[in-house]
Formats: C-alpha cells, structure tokens, sequence
C-alpha cells in the first residue's frame, strides 16, 4: 500500500483527495484526508455568511463517501518531510509516502492590529463572528480594507443585506482595478447604488479596536473592520524545510511537486506554481485544476510513468454585486482584461452557476467523469 495524506479539505484538498483515491485504486492507494473542521467550508461564499445568509452545511464525510478515504478531524501542528510525519494538535502523529499540501492561505497581518482588532475570511467561523457582531449594530460604520475581488464582493453583500450600516470601503488603488474599463465602471455604479462609500489611494497604517488609521490622515471609525487586502502562506511550510517564496507559499515544479522535496506536491493557494506569465495567484478557478492535476501527477509516479506538466490559463473574474447584480470580466490567458463582459441578471445566472456548491462535481468525479480541463473553464474565482 502506498499511503497519501492530504492536508486540507478546501476546493483544492477536497478535489485532489477523490482524484487521488480513484486513480490510485488499482494500485494500492490508501488516502487520508485531514481538515480542522468536519464541514466543508464554500469559501467563495463567505462574503454571504458574513451579510447573514446561512448556507448549507455539507459534512466532510458525507462529501467524500464511497471513495474509500479515511477522513481524519485535526488542526496540522508540524510537518516533519524528513521522516514523513504529520503531527496533529494533541499529540496523534500520522505517516505518508506521498504528501498533497493543500492547507490554503490565512490573511496577511503585517500591519498592526489587524490579527486582534480586524475579521477576517480564514475560516467559516470568522465569518459568522463578524455576522453575529453585525447583528448587534442597530447603526453605526463597518470598513472593508481591500479594494480586489474579495473585498469589493462583501462591501456590496454587507450594504446591501443591512442597509442600516455604513459601508465604507478602502483600497490604495481603483475597487476592481484588474477588470477593463467598462466592468470596471459598471462595478462604481453599483457601489454607488449600494451606497458604499468608496475611499481610493488610503494606505492603512494601524487598526484599532473603534477604527482604522491611514497614512497621513485622520482616524476612521469602525465599528467592524474586514480584512482582505492580502493572504500569505502558513509559517507550517517554511518551519518544515520546505523550499517556500517571499509570501510562505511552497516552490512546485511542472508536477507541482515540491522543489525540495518530491513527495511533497502543493495545490492551490499554498503553492507557488509558475506558468508562462508568471506565477499564478490563488484562485479557486486556478486552485482546483492544481488539485486535479497533483492526483494525476501523483499517481502517474506510482505507475512508474513520467508526469505532464501542468498548463493553465485563467478565463474570467467573476465578482457579485449583492444577490441580485454582478459583473463579470472575461480575460486572457494572463488574466489580463478581454473586451467581453457580462453583466446585470445575466452576469448573475453565470456566477451562481460557475460558484455553485461543487458537490455536484465532486459525484461525477468519484466516477472519473471530469476531466481536468472542465475545471479550467467552470471554477469560479
């Protein structure tokens, strides 16, 4: 038996370990998946959970029965790749031959403050902590620091679900400045429609418990203050010997093996995979393919063949406005702004269906009915 530990039940994790288990069935492929939590969090949805919507709730082992993986509950407290051991907080220990690190991202806290005053989208409960302060607010300011896809995502589902707060929003550059000029303008109308009070070119300094301190500028009061300008890798990879980059995310080769350490592959957000524009930035639309493809790349090794090098070009930004409004932006491979984009209702039937719940998806996939391109084209950011 060859043993594959997988770290991390996200979109990444959950979709490599089925990958995993169907391709190595026949030969010898036991698989383990392990998540701090027994719920598969829907983290492209948490911009809802935060407004107040509550989602569903799919238990892991429910999502990934009938592939014979064995789901462990644990939070990782060390990697040690040298003896190829995982230690999980109180003390139980597991063994792999081959290791798929897809533990994600958590939000930069360099400045001040931010890791004891500001809420943050690391996990399901995060959100429903900023929720339930929100439902203590009959009035009063939340500031959401970010201007990308995340943070312009909540300002408008946050305005809109409790149109008695105060949204204001704070980005050193343009709210969605990867989009073209026309989604891009689409976009500050909504914003405006909202009524979010957009604050361009701020730079946050310090966050204090009833506000957030810009450069050079007066005190903004908060009342709730969300976090989304920027994520790095956990410090798990870098303390474990593992060759990481300047953000703590793991060097993978064309296999999205570790650079370092071969049985080690990386997937999604926690790796560092480059491709012919660069290194690609987290995605869920590029993360899942990463997953799919280290299941493949894993089990071509233990077949004795030599792994494809993994190709991918981005396709779209999709970016809700609400429930009711959206807007999305095709792109180039780079993901660099297409001419097209979609918007209004039509724009909104695109990004419930490519940001849909993935169980679907993952049935098909424990019969080896998707194809890794398919992901490619209908993840969703």
């Amino acid at each position: 038996m060859t043993d594959i530990l997988v770290l991390g039940a996200g979109y990444t994790g959950t979709t490599a370990a089925i990958r995993a288990a169907v391709k190595t069935r026949r030969t010898g492929g036991r698989v383990t998946l392990v998540n701090a939590s027994t719920r598969f969090t829907e983290r492209l949805r948490l911009h809802q959970t935060a407004a107040g919507e509550r989602l569903t709730d799919y238990p892991l082992d429910e999502v990934v029965a009938g592939t014979g993986i064995d789901f462990v509950q644990g939070r990782v407290a060390r990697l040690d790749v040298e003896r190829r051991e995982v230690t999980l907080q109180g003390g139980r220990v597991l063994g792999y031959d081959k290791l798929v690190y897809a533990l994600g991202t958590v939000t930069d806290a360099a400045v001040p403050g931010v890791s004891e005053h500001a809420y943050a989208y690391d996990d399901y409960r995060q959100a429903v902590r900023l929720a339930e302060r929100l439902d203590t607010l009959e009035e009063g300011t939340v500031v959401v620091a970010g201007g990308g896809l995340t943070g312009v995502e909540s300002a408008a589902e946050l305005a809109e679900a409790r149109p008695h707060l105060r949204v204001v929003l704070l980005t050193r550059g343009r709210p969605g400045s990867m989009m073209g000029e026309q989604a891009r303008a689409y976009l500050d109308a909504a914003l405006d429609r909202l009524g979010v009070e957009v604050r361009s070119g701020v730079e946050i300094t310090k966050v204090l418990p009833d506000a957030v301190e810009p450069a050079g500028g007066e005190l903004i009061h908060s009342d709730a203050t969300l976090w989304t300008t920027g994520t790095r890798g956990l410090p798990l990879a870098e303390a474990s010997g593992l060759t990481a980059d300047a953000r703590g995310r793991i060097v993978v080769d064309s296999a999205l093996r570790s650079v370092s350490h071969p049985d080690v592959y990386a997937v999604g957000d926690a790796a560092a995979v480059s491709q012919r524009f660069g290194v690609m930035h987290g995605t869920c639309q590029g993360g899942i393919p990463t997953g799919l493809h280290a299941a493949d790349s894993l089990a071509d090794t233990l077949r004795g063949k030599t792994p494809k090098p993994f190709r991918f070009g981005y396709f779209h930004q999709p970016l809700s406005l609400g429930r009711k409004d959206a807007v999305i932006q095709f792109t180039r491979p780079d993901d660099s702004p297409r001419r097209w984009y979609l918007k209004g209702r039509a724009a909104v039937a695109y990004k419930e269906t490519v940001s849909g719940s993935p169980l679907p998806t993952y049935k098909l996939l424990k019969r080896g009915l998707v194809p890794a391109w398919v992901f490619s084209l209908t993840a969703g950011r």
